[in-house]
């Protein structure tokens, strides 16, 4: 089995979708909503409406492959502010997505002028 580590692109598709869709309805949304090439070293990151699910789509050299993680008492964080359909990733922004930590709240930028 594959590592997220592994795979230089990492896209989540922003809105929820019907998570009661499998590789083939998934892989549509890919091409036709992300405008993404399913054959890509890409990972394709789905969430549902209540955000207790979560797919992870993927193409390897023999086939597609399908991860599902599913919470029982919490819910995934997930880009509700961002603009574009399909937000980029990076794998260790999803391990800690996947272990409960909000990666969409960061510091702000301090700007000064002098110290003391």
């Amino acid at each position: 089995m594959k590592s997220i580590f592994d795979f230089s692109d990492l896209y989540i598709h922003r809105d929820p979708v019907d998570l009661r869709k499998s590789i083939s309805g998934l892989s549509v949304i890919v091409e036709s909503e992300m405008k993404l090439d399913l054959k890509a070293s890409a990972l394709f990151i789905f969430t549902n409406l209540r955000r207790t699910h979560m797919k992870i789509l993927y193409f390897d050299r023999s086939g597609f492959a399908l991860w599902l993680k599913k919470l029982e008492d919490s819910k995934f964080s997930w880009p509700k502010s961002a603009k574009e359909e399909t937000v980029s990733i990076k794998a260790k922004d999803l391990a800690l997505l996947l272990e409960g930590i909000n990666v969409w709240t960061r510091f702000k930028d301090v700007h000064f002028e002098r110290v003391l």
